[in-house]
């Protein structure tokens, strides 16, 4: 039995996370945030902030890292 499902910004910030994680972390997280900033949705974007804005437990260091990066390209 597994635990409840993530939220799919979640998810799918952590697998793109794995993705870069033989990088150097800042490298990494800007890769990840370029990604993030072509992407995804508008929405997307602002519910992953969201989540890391209340607390973030279960997204990876480097999702945490982009996710900040993203938020400064946020309007």
């Amino acid at each position: 039995m597994s635990g409840p499902a993530l939220p799919p910004p979640v998810r799918l910030a952590n697998e793109i996370a794995r993705q870069f994680e033989h990088r150097a972390p800042a490298d990494a997280a800007t890769a990840i945030a370029n990604h993030i900033g072509t992407v995804w949705d508008p929405r997307m974007k602002r519910a992953l902030i969201a989540h890391v804005d209340a607390g973030a437990d279960d997204l990876a260091p480097l999702a945490v890292l982009a996710a900040n990066q993203v938020r400064a390209t946020l309007r």
